[in-house]
């Protein structure tokens, strides 16, 4: 008998049910390894991963190419159940030769069998999936945004999110999709809100009228009216509650909604290489800002607006004015976030008494840190005793910084070092790994009960029939519960075969005398390596080191902890060096 594991993914982009998708997957294997005589022992299925992300940033993926390294793994083969779900453009070529060199089989059932590492056929095929898959999520990508800039420009459609500041949802009668509409799905719109309105209003009145951001907020501070964040707490639970700050007022006056236009694609998903010397770590997504001659105003207006466009239009001018008189250029950048002169410590310096991060700035050719506290911050944290401004150097901390690391990594301490790195990244690890595919579906589904039952009290609030809305709240209460107990059930401790196989401990051996001084070696001169490293290089150590500072100005003192995300282990191929010469 040959003992498989079984590998697969599937994604919640396209509201895919996990539990049926990893049913039939496992279904396709089941057939194409039984018959041979093979068994399914182990699982790695992800959930909610992108197809995108190579193999090594899948939790689970990233669990079975670690367990391709022990010997005592409890499998001798893998079997995938299709090909398109797991491999996507060119990561076949780069993850199959970990399989040739542990010698473990990779089962394919497009293939019927093991690939062949020297069939040229076998390969062709896994590239062709490969590339199929890119081709369909990117068609995906084209069919869903097409449709949804249409949706805005020909119908003004509410496509969802939080509200802005001054309107609330309202109904907008059936969804025209028939499937949707059965399950209670109903359109949205935009109407002004009675209580938030008028501010916005006279936001923008008062803006072109001279009044500053800064003094804007002040003034609704000290009028006690809610910034929008209190006034809308359910849909802003990851956000402060205490005061208005100059960056809602601007948000507000850039805000071209507010005049009965829908406008859609202001920001987009971009996706940027990780690592440009190391292609196949594959992308990180980050919200980015198109520029305005990017966005989609609806061919009429949508709602009803709170301002005129000619008052909006003058709020723009006003804008553009006031940022070219203040030092001649035009107002920040809020797109990708990045500058073109490297902070080797940006987004890692607090401040110890307010706990906000300390933003940097260029002042006479030095970088500095700096945390202004203004009028509105007082609000936001009252009774504190903070200067306006505190300023903190980069060079007084960076030198200190890497001389502590230089002697953290000399051979005498080396060895304190890594375990002391591998010791901090346990926590994380045991955090990182995924549940059972029964586990999260379970919670899946106990989400999706949450936000039908809202829809459905939603629709019985704005005067759908009573008999059918009950029904369909029995029905979502029904899934709930069903859904409650067979996350009680996944959660029990598991004592099948297949479950004492995925739970097959990993053997680590502590590092040897030979294997530091090996490491040491190869390190070299590390205070040297530091001093002459570009910023951009010392930045990227910082963040694999987890360094962050918390600077307390009262006594001029920096704490600095070190806490890594990535885990550093020591690892050789068990069957020995395969290169004895390539030192």
């Amino acid at each position: 008998m040959i003992r498989f594991a079984f590998a697969g993914r599937c994604s919640t982009e396209d509201l895919q049910d996990p539990e049926a998708s990893r049913n039939w997957q496992l279904t396709r294997a089941k057939a194409l390894v039984e018959p041979a005589g093979g068994e399914i022992v182990a699982e790695y299925f992800d959930i909610g991963h992108s197809r995108s992300l190579p193999w090594q940033r899948r939790p689970r993926a990233n669990q079975l190419l670690q367990a391709l390294r022990n010997p005592q793994r409890g499998f001798e083969a893998v079997v995938i159940g299709e090909p398109q779900r797991t491999f996507y453009g060119n990561q076949f070529g780069n993850t199959f030769p970990i399989f040739v060199h542990f010698r473990v089989p990779l089962w394919v059932p497009e293939v019927g069998g093991p690939i062949d590492p020297d069939n040229e056929a076998h390969d062709l095929v896994m590239s062709v999936f490969g590339g199929m898959s890119k081709g369909e999520r990117n068609r995906i990508k084209i069919r869903v945004r097409t449709a949804m800039s249409s949706q805005v420009q020909l119908q003004g459609r509410y496509l969802g999110g939080r509200p802005p500041y001054g309107y609330r949802i309202a109904d907008a009668g059936v969804h025209p999709h028939p499937a949707k509409a059965a399950t209670g799905a109903r359109l949205h719109r935009l109407e002004p809100d009675p209580e938030t309105a008028p501010v916005v209003l006279r936001i923008f009145q008062s803006y072109i009228d001279g009044t500053s951001p800064n003094a804007l907020a002040a003034t609704l501070n000290r009028e006690g009216i809610p910034c929008p964040s209190a006034h809308d707490a359910a849909r802003n639970p990851h956000r402060a509650k205490t005061a208005w700050q100059s960056g809602a007022i601007r948000t507000i006056l850039r805000n071209p909604r507010y005049t009965g236009h829908e406008v859609w694609n202001k920001q987009r998903k971009e996706e940027q290489l990780i690592d440009v010397e190391e292609v196949t770590l594959g992308h990180r997504t980050r919200m980015a800002h198109n520029p305005e001659e990017k966005w989609v105003w609806s061919n009429e207006p949508a709602h009803e607006p709170i301002i005129t466009t000619r008052l909006f239009e003058e709020a723009q001018k006003a804008r553009r004015e006031r940022s070219l008189r203040h030092g001649g250029r035009p107002e920040r950048d809020t797109g990708t976030g990045t500058g073109t002169r490297p902070y080797t410590l940006r987004g890692r310096i607090r401040c110890a008494l307010c706990g906000r991060k300390m933003q940097p700035a260029v002042i006479r050719d030095n970088v500095y840190y700096r945390c202004e506290f203004r009028e509105t911050d007082q609000a936001l944290h009252p009774g504190l005793d903070h200067p306006r401004t505190i300023y903190l150097r980069e060079d007084t901390i960076t030198p200190h910084l890497d001389r502590w690391i230089a002697r953290a990594f000399t051979p005498d301490r080396l060895t304190t070092t890594l375990t002391a790195l591998t010791h901090a990244t346990v926590a994380a690890a045991k955090v990182a790994a995924t549940g059972t595919p029964g586990e999260d579906h379970a919670r899946r589904t106990l989400k999706d009960c949450d936000k039908r039952l809202a829809r459905y009290r939603a629709a019985l609030a704005a005067g759908a029939d009573p008999t059918v809305v009950t029904q369909w709240i029995n029905d979502a209460q029904n899934d709930k519960r069903t859904a409650l107990a067979r996350l009680e059930e996944a959660e029990k401790p598991q004592t099948s075969a297949a479950s004492g196989a995925n739970k097959n401990p990993k053997i680590e051996k502590p590092l040897t005398e030979k294997e530091i001084i090996e490491i040491a070696k190869n390190l070299g001169d590390v205070a040297q390596r530091l001093q002459s490293a570009e910023p951009k290089a010392k930045a990227a150590l910082y963040e694999a080191l987890g360094i962050t500072v918390s600077y307390e100005n009262a006594t001029r003192t920096a704490t600095v902890r070190s806490r890594p995300s990535h885990t550093y282990r020591w690892s050789m191929c068990p069957r020995g060096d395969l290169n004895p010469h390539a030192r």
